[in-house]
């Protein structure tokens, strides 16, 4: 997924996003503090987002068909709960319920929908961010 970042996500790549952990219903990526910092010293809020946004396509490339689906993103929130002056690790997690009812409605429908909530915490461990997504996944020929 890091390799193929710089064509599917040129921004992110930029921003030096890296998918840490991938695996059916996980997902982690990071993202560092050099080059992201703003006026304020801490690092950028479309960053934050971004570290955290991506994990809604991540979980689904790595728990679903990606032969036959792709994911999409329809809404996400992010609440900026303190300041990121560090590196970050963001991380979200599908439980097995949540994946057998979109791999069931995706294959019945062609598509289905799912709420994905991610946690971004800085190099202590800190929370620093979190969002509520709604992600799509959609069959290729829908």
């Amino acid at each position: 997924m890091n390799e193929r970042m710089d064509q599917t996500i040129p921004a992110a790549h930029r921003m030096g996003v890296r998918v840490a952990e991938a695996r059916r219903g996980f997902a982690a990526a990071t993202v560092p503090l050099e080059g992201n910092g703003n006026h304020f010293g801490v690092i950028y809020a479309g960053v934050q987002f971004t570290v955290a946004e991506i994990l809604g396509g991540v979980i689904a490339l790595t728990t679903f068909d990606a032969e036959n689906y792709f994911p999409l993103v329809k809404n996400v929130d992010i609440k900026f709960v303190g300041m990121a002056s560090s590196d970050l690790r963001a991380e979200a997690t599908m439980d097995d319920e949540t994946i057998a009812r979109v791999a069931a409605e995706a294959e019945q429908n062609g598509k289905a929908d799912y709420v994905l909530d991610a946690v971004v915490t800085d190099a202590t461990g800190k929370v620093v961010a979190t969002t509520h997504g709604l992600y799509q996944l959609r069959a290729h020929n829908t």
